[in-house]
């Protein structure tokens, strides 16, 4: 009579620290989650850490596949690239919506080429605190809606790098034509912004300064970039300066055009 001979059984953490070893290799990765149904949550941790959408079509394929936020392996995101903002809507900010599946991420890029106008407005709803542990956020657009961009930076209790980069800036008016202040100027819990600020507004810092220095909480970063096109983005780049004046560790300022003096800024 023939002996059945048991399967091999290796251990979980041996298991883990192969597919651990494979992180940086996606084929390989790949092949893991063919091996086993015990082998894939493992294997998503590592597939699934940085996600990229390039294009409408992309993100309509993830949502058709991974309709549901509990089952879907967007929670295994750590960083989230999104190059097609305007192609995410109103609805996809509900409550239990697939985007609230991100829960995880801790980087978030938003980029765009678009220009805002009335018509082709992008909608940042969505963005608004998707990710209560997110710490790094870099927006770069074609055309800034500044008010609305500083809701969305608000909306991240524990943000600490902030990179905004934009060619124009579009300042949302109120009823009376006035600049409109943030909606959630006075957060309950303010953004920490302990790490890096990088800012390149082709018409000059200050309408980003300006908000960051109003802030009743203080800013608090360890590093600032600065690239200024205008001599008038001196006294705000000073202002940035005295209010991280107990934090900061690291200034970097690149005059367009060169020649502009700095050494009166410290």
């Amino acid at each position: 009579m023939a002996t059945v001979m048991p399967s091999p059984h290796l251990p979980a953490e041996l298991l883990d620290h192969v597919v651990d070893h494979l992180h940086g290799s996606e084929y390989p990765l790949r092949n893991c989650c063919l091996v086993s149904k015990s082998w894939v949550p493992r294997t998503r941790k590592h597939l699934f850490a940085s996600v990229r959408f390039l294009s409408a079509e992309r993100l309509q394929s993830w949502k058709k596949i991974f309709p549901d936020p509990s089952t879907s392996p967007a929670h295994y995101a750590k960083t989230l690239l999104i190059d097609c903002p305007h192609a995410f809507t109103p609805v996809d900010a509900e409550e239990g919506s697939w985007m609230r599946g991100f829960s995880q991420v801790v980087r978030l890029e938003l980029d765009s080429d678009i220009m805002y106008t009335s018509e082709s407005a992008i909608s940042l709803a969505p963005f608004h605190g998707f990710s209560p542990i997110l710490k790094s956020l870099r927006v770069a657009f074609a055309a800034l809606p500044l008010s609305r961009t500083f809701d969305l930076i608000l909306s991240f209790p524990l943000l600490d790098d902030l990179t905004v980069i934009a060619w124009d800036v579009s300042i949302d008016m109120n009823e009376h034509g006035s600049d409109a202040l943030p909606t959630v100027g006075k957060p309950s819990n303010p953004p920490t912004f302990a790490g890096s600020l990088d800012v390149f507004l082709a018409g000059g810092i200050e309408p980003i300064a300006r908000r960051l220095l109003s802030l009743p909480s203080g800013i608090h970063f360890r590093e600032l970039k600065l690239t200024w096109n205008f001599e008038q983005d001196l006294p705000l780049t000073k202002n940035l300066v005295e209010g991280c004046s107990h934090t900061l560790e690291s200034l970097t300022v690149v005059c367009n055009p060169l020649g502009m003096s700095i050494r009166h800024l410290l």
